[in-house]
């Protein structure tokens, strides 16, 4: 635990050691500020809730999270530090670990930072906070399954930039599933195939939290699905050592 937390703080002081944090978190609230309040309808909805705001964070994770992740892996084996970390006195799952945590907590921050959008629901009716509440919970959800893939993808690759491209493809795949063409579309010609794309759609399970409803399938969902891929990221690194 030492070791990963050791880790995990070196690389969240990176990030602000960097233009990358500033840049990232403005973006995210910027865009999701616009989306919540144009397009989303924040005012002609009439209601006291954050709805809106948490419909867009799916969609706005899958550009912005890969971008935070496209250097995690990418860049320490371009400049051949991955080596050097590695032959510190700590295993490629701790190594992995600790650069997720990392990852996780600046997400958080940056949802953190749209807390005058719950002044702003509080001043204008009375909401239900724990809902809003449970929102963010699930928000923070699908950026560790988002953060977790574009992980993961990074180990697999030198080149930032196409880490960047395959973890948004990716991502894609996994907040699409459940979207009702494609549940249409595997329904008419591969019905079994149907109820494993909507098992395996992230947006699908964030959507109870987006209610208020925090379901034990759903939170295991997301805790395997991150599992799986700091798994798989871990053998990635194994493998490219071994080479």
């Amino acid at each position: 635990m030492r070791a990963m937390l050791a880790v995990a703080r070196r690389e969240f002081a990176a990030y602000f050691a960097t233009p990358v944090a500033t840049v990232f978190i403005v973006i995210f609230l910027v865009m999701s500020g616009t989306l919540t309040f144009t397009v989303g309808g924040f005012f002609a909805r009439g209601q006291a809730d954050l709805l809106p705001f948490f419909n867009f964070v799916p969609w706005l994770f899958l550009f912005l999270v890969p971008a935070l992740t496209m250097r995690l892996w990418a860049e320490e084996r371009r400049l051949g530090t991955v080596e050097l970390l590695l032959t510190l006195p700590i295993t490629a799952g701790q190594a992995v670990v600790g650069k997720f945590l990392a990852a996780w907590a600046f997400c958080a921050v940056a949802l953190a930072l749209t807390f005058p959008l719950v002044i702003t629901v509080n001043y204008l009716g009375e909401p239900d906070n724990g809902v809003i509440l449970t929102g963010y919970l699930g928000c923070l959800m699908v950026a560790g399954a988002y953060l977790a893939v574009g992980a993961a993808i990074s180990a697999m690759t030198r080149n930032q930039v196409i880490a960047f491209v395959l973890a948004v493809a990716g991502c894609f795949l996994f907040a699409a599933a459940g979207s009702t063409i494609v549940t249409e579309f595997l329904s008419t010609n591969l019905p079994w195939l149907a109820e494993v794309a909507r098992g395996l759609s992230v947006a699908e399970r964030f959507a109870g939290f987006a209610r208020g409803v925090i379901a034990a399938r759903d939170v295991v969902f997301f805790a395997s699905f991150i599992a799986v891929w700091l798994l798989l990221n871990a053998a990635i690194l194994e493998h490219r050592k071994a080479d």
